[in-house]
């Protein structure tokens, strides 16, 4: 996979958009679920392909270093081995002398070899050091995007047994009408009702008899008055 190839995937991955993609789905949840796994997977692949980029940048780096330090120590070689051929020919050993510089010019000669590997490599260090840092910007893109998936699941999922619970209450609810005259509420409410009715008819029809007992004892003294009046009445004419 080329870093080219990665950088696009993890760019793409880490732009999408949630929720357009819920909106087209038929079941949110479900879609939720494999945009989890599909991310997770992605994440994972794009952690091993960013990881191989990094260690070959690291390299480059390494070589880059290597290159530098080389580079400075065949200088100080160059430098001892000019030394070295003054103070022979100095001494007048000009065979010796010769043969020095000569070794102070090889040694130049890789110096600058060093040079320009490590600046050959300069620029390509600093490009691989900018698509890195996309790379792992995307992957923390990436990660986030995966926090608020996981959320949004969890959101949905407590929604929707929120709505079930509600919707499960509501039927059962609206099974019992105590309206409904066919209902056993009804029925025993009717029962009552007539029970009622039925001791409020025992009621009125003993207090109609009491009465009518009453009003007779009433005929009955009302008589017995009279037959006084009247035994009255005779002995006075006797």
């Amino acid at each position: 996979m080329t870093k080219q190839t990665i950088l696009g995937r993890v760019t793409q991955l880490a732009k999408a958009n949630i929720n357009a993609l819920l909106d087209q789905a038929e079941d949110p949840q479900k879609m939720l679920d494999q945009l989890i796994r599909d991310y997770g997977n992605n994440i994972s692949e794009a952690e091993q392909a960013v990881a191989t980029t990094i260690g070959n940048l690291r390299l480059m780096e390494q070589d880059h270093r290597e290159d530098v330090e080389a580079a400075a120590e065949w200088g100080e070689k160059a430098l001892a081995a000019s030394r070295k051929a003054d103070e022979l020919r100095a001494a007048g050993g000009a065979a010796d002398a010769d043969r020095f510089d000569n070794l102070a010019k090889v040694a130049l000669g890789r110096q600058l070899q060093s040079e320009k590997e490590a600046k050959t490599a300069e620029p390509t260090i600093a490009a691989q050091t900018e698509v890195v840092d996309k790379l792992k910007s995307g992957l923390d893109s990436m990660k986030e995007k995966l926090t608020e998936l996981q959320a949004k699941r969890d959101e949905l999922v407590a929604r929707a047994k929120t709505a079930q619970a509600q919707n499960t209450m509501l039927d059962a609810v609206k099974s019992i009408d105590v309206l409904d005259p066919t209902s056993e509420i009804s029925r025993f409410e009717d029962k009552v009702r007539r029970e009622e009715a039925r001791a409020l008819g025992k009621e009125e029809l003993a207090a109609s008899s009491l009465d009518a007992q009453f009003e007779s004892l009433d005929d009955l003294g009302r008589q017995s008055e009279i037959e006084a009046r009247l035994a009255a009445l005779k002995n006075r004419a006797a």
